[in-house]
């Protein structure tokens, strides 16, 4: 295969990509590829990057070296609309204007669609009722946003990504503020929406959940990646301890049989040592 058919067989990559903030590097030269169709999960401990690889897949950030690629080319040359109607964005904190409701929220999502020549119509009134419908916010619809719960504010933000109907979502911590439940609902929403064809990058902090939702797994410490592919490869124990400086067993999850880690408790736990699992 070609560079440039390797390229394209990936909807979205890096090369050599380095970026930062205030002449401090953060990405250190990544090489990272997005399989098309796929419920891509970015996982690592705090500050090791995974938002700052985010926001700059999504050109928030200008790289410093290196490129982003977007079918096989590069990024930085995409028109800005164009760029929007193909890529979503939830960013780990959003604002909302004062006294907006989530309708007209939710509604903002459709603005890459519209045009001098192409205003408000009824397929922008069903992406944003569809959008309502997937998150279980249509009974919101009204309210101020601001009136919200930060649980019920997030189900919003991601409403109005989805209703920008892109073929690419990116998703930084997108079950922040939720409680079990709705992180449950909003990770089978992802699970649904890559099913349908749509391809996903999420920044998860629960190691397990990544595990267990993913379709490809790209494991980050210190600025670098340390693996990217199947949960079943990368979710070792001797991967868990590099990136994440845990001893933990892997078991097989008895509902998915995907790796599910399992810290190792200390001899305090409990009053006595238990005899470690091989």
């Amino acid at each position: 295969m070609t560079q440039a058919a390797e390229r394209a067989a990936h909807r979205l990559a890096a090369e050599g990509l380095c970026a930062g903030y205030d002449q401090r590097t953060v990405l250190n030269g990544l090489d990272l590829q997005i399989p098309e169709g796929s419920f891509t999960v970015i996982m690592g401990p705090n500050a090791c990057g995974k938002s700052t690889l985010l926001r700059s897949l999504a050109r928030l950030i200008r790289p410093t070296g290196g490129q982003v690629l977007l079918d096989g080319q590069a990024i930085s040359a995409r028109p800005a609309k164009e760029l929007a109607r193909t890529i979503g964005l939830l960013p780990q904190s959003s604002t909302a204007p004062d006294g907006i409701t989530v309708a007209d929220l939710i509604s903002r999502g459709r603005h890459p669609h519209q045009s001098l020549l192409r205003r408000w119509s009824r397929e922008d009134e069903e992406a944003v009722g569809q959008a309502l419908d997937l998150t279980g916010t249509a009974d919101l619809a009204a309210r101020p946003v601001d009136e919200l719960s930060g649980g019920q504010r997030q189900r919003v933000w991601i409403a109005m990504a989805l209703a920008q109907q892109t073929p690419l979502l990116l998703l930084d911590e997108p079950t922040t503020f939720l409680d079990i439940s709705h992180q449950i609902e909003v990770l089978e929403l992802c699970t649904r929406l890559q099913q349908q064809g749509r391809t996903l990058v999420a920044v998860l902090h629960d190691l397990n959940q990544a595990l267990r939702y993913a379709t490809h797994v790209v494991a980050m410490r210190d600025g670098e990646i340390l693996a990217q592919g199947d949960p079943a490869d990368v979710g070792t124990s001797e991967l868990v301890e590099q990136v994440f400086g845990v001893d933990a067993r892997i078991i097989e999850d008895p509902e998915t049989g995907r790796p599910l880690v399992i810290p190792r408790a200390p001899a305090s736990v409990g009053g006595s040592a238990s005899p470690q699992a091989p």
